[in-house]
């Protein structure tokens, strides 16, 4: 059966490094088949695309029920600590059915900002005090449909998580996240089957949540399937001081000396790091994942992105905790957190962050074959309005730099999934009002638990 064949003409499209202009895109089937500039003008059938397209965004990192604690952990101070506590509640009050809800909504939110592909940190496996669903999967298998309900692509980063600390029980609101062991984690884990716009990774939580002598068991699961394996790293200086205290090496040396470094391992945060640790990182060709929204709202630090992109780590980028979700965002802000570190500009590129939030971010998550516009490649792309009040003003050939530097999510207008148009002039299809359905579902997280 031959394949859709469908066109997409774009004004304007960032054809990695550069902006060409009457950009004529060939679908066949979920793939691009041709990329064509200065193809004049839009032919007859063809969906006009708004102002400037670029591939779709990969946010490498999301917990998805992070989304319930917008607003509500602003009041105050606190510590990422204090932080914690409040996330446990919203944890706890979720279910299969009121977690399918909130993600769909969460989700729908991340491809109204473009985002096409999302890297789900997953560890909220079972129910109250830990007891299984019948499906000990049920919790995973709703984030998946969720995904499919927003028509967007999802890495399923299935977590380990077992102990509350080096040493410690879980809590009584972690039990929900633990499996007992590393194997009995495995076994749940593996019984995960990708599907068309599902695939399956794994992620050791943090060196605190996984007692060393289990992390080789996920590290082997992972290399098994040859899938993306994540991890937490030094976002807090107290792991660093415990972790030394207790092991005598740093969270990443530990991570090392049990294998879990390498090309496909993601260390999301590494804030906190030694110069021998960015060596360990950078040598083994280990991707950092920052989430510099999070981190700033969090008060984390500002880590050593620029140092580790230099001396050989790819770089992706994630929402995190969902203070906000905006790629256009966390892009810029890897450039201008180093501005206020270093008091110098011109740090990266434009084109070098839009990479970080598409191709590198969705190699990141095991998709190798998204995030750029050539032939080949999923046909997952958005489009950006370059006529708002942030967007208005710069020469088309100035897009990157527009995109990176004066765009957010609210210009996106058309976002396009596997050849399937999932958002068009800024409405989703499926999801036609967002904010409602995320009101609906974060008014039943907190009425289950106030």
């Amino acid at each position: 059966m031959p394949l859709a064949v469908q066109q997409f003409w774009a004004p304007h499209a960032w054809l990695d490094p550069v902006v060409e202009s009457e950009v004529l895109i060939t679908v066949s089937g979920d793939r691009i088949s041709a990329v064509v500039p200065d193809s004049g003008p839009a032919p007859a059938g063809a969906t006009v695309l708004t102002g400037l397209t670029l591939p779709g965004m990969a946010n490498a990192h999301s917990h998805a029920f992070h989304r319930a604690l917008r607003g509500t952990v602003q009041v105050g101070s606190g510590t990422f600590w204090t932080w914690r506590d409040t996330m446990y509640r919203a944890a706890d009050a979720l279910d299969p059915d009121s977690y399918l809800e909130l993600a769909t909504a969460v989700y729908a939110e991340m491809a109204l900002a473009g985002i096409t592909a999302v890297g789900e940190f997953h560890y909220l496996h079972h129910g109250p005090a830990g007891v299984r669903y019948a499906d000990p999967n049920a919790m995973g298998e709703a984030l998946i449909e969720a995904a499919a309900r927003a028509g967007i692509r999802i890495t399923l980063l299935d977590t380990c998580y077992l102990s509350a600390g080096f040493g410690e029980a879980p809590n009584r609101h972690q039990r929900r996240f633990s499996d007992g062991d590393a194997t009995a984690w495995a076994e749940r884990a593996g019984a995960l089957t990708p599907r068309a716009h599902a695939r399956i990774g794994a992620a050791i939580h943090s060196v605190r949540a996984v007692p060393a002598e289990q992390l080789a068991t996920v590290v082997d699961w992972a290399a098994e399937r040859r899938a993306p394996l994540h991890v937490h790293l030094s976002e807090q200086t107290a792991e660093n001081e415990t972790c030394l205290a207790r092991h005598g090496l740093t969270p990443t040396q530990l991570l090392s000396e049990h294998g879990a470094l390498g090309p496909r391992t993601s260390a999301v945060h590494a804030t906190h790091l030694t110069e021998g640790d960015i060596k360990l990182l950078s040598g083994s060709s280990t991707v950092v994942c920052m989430c510099p929204t999070t981190e700033r709202d969090l008060a984390d630090g500002i880590g050593p992105a620029r140092r580790l992109a230099t001396a050989g780590s790819p770089v992706s980028l994630g929402s995190d905790s969902h203070a906000v979700i905006d790629p256009f965002e966390e892009a810029r802000a890897l450039e201008l957190n180093e501005r206020l570190a270093t008091q110098r500009r011109g740090h990266w590129t434009a084109a070098a962050l839009l990479r970080a939030a598409t191709e590198d971010g969705h190699d990141s998550l095991g998709w190798p074959e998204a995030g750029r516009l050539a032939p080949g490649a999923l046909a997952d792309f958005c489009s950006i309005a370059l006529d708002t009040p942030r967007t208005a003003g710069p020469e088309p050939r100035l897009g990157a730099e527009t995109a990176v530097f004066a765009a957010t999510s609210a210009d996106v207008r058309d976002v396009v999934v596997g050849g399937r148009t999932v958002v068009r002039d800024g409405v989703h299809r499926t999801v036609p009002d967002v904010g409602a359905a995320l009101a609906r579902a974060i008014s039943a997280v907190r009425s289950a638990h106030p």
